[in-house]
C-alpha cells in the first residue's frame, strides 16, 4: 500500500532552516509528481511547493518562493523540502502528497515551529 513518512520538523529559531524528507513506499516513486502541503493552525491546508517526476520543474507558493526548495532523488524514493530563512508565519504541520488520477494520498505530517 502507499506509505508517505514525513521527518525532519522540529523547533527552529526566526531565520533558520530545516529539511524535510518523505520517504515514499507502495508505488513506483519515479513516475509521479510530488507535493508539499502545510495547515497552520485554523487555516486551510495550503499547497507550499510541487515537483515533476524527473525533477525538471518545480513551483511554488508566492509566500516561500526564494526560501523553500523542493527537490527528490528517485533512486532513494525520497522528496525534501529544503527551509531556510524561516519565519513565524511558517509554523505549521507539514504534509508530503501524491496525487494519483483517482486518488490522493497523504503522509502523518511533522510539525514546524518558528520561534521569534
Amino acid at each position: 500500500q502507499v506509505q508517505l513518512v514525513e521527518s525532519g520538523g522540529g523547533l527552529v529559531q526566526f531565520g533558520g532552516s530545516l529539511r524535510l524528507s518523505c520517504a515514499a513506499s507502495g508505488f513506483t516513486f519515479r513516475m509521479f509528481g510530488m507535493n508539499w502541503y502545510r495547515q497552520a493552525p485554523d487555516k486551510e491546508r495550503e499547497l507550499v511547493a510541487s515537483i515533476t517526476s524527473t525533477g525538471d520543474s518545480t513551483t511554488y507558493a508566492d509566500s516561500v518562493k526564494g526560501r523553500f526548495t523542493i527537490s527528490r532523488d528517485n533512486a532513494k524514493n525520497t522528496v525534501y523540502l529544503q527551509m531556510d530563512s524561516l519565519r513565524p508565519e511558517d509554523r505549521a504541520v507539514y504534509y508530503c502528497n501524491v496525487r494519483f488520477p483517482l486518488n490522493d494520498y497523504w503522509g502523518q505530517g511533522t510539525q514546524v515551529t518558528v520561534s521569534s
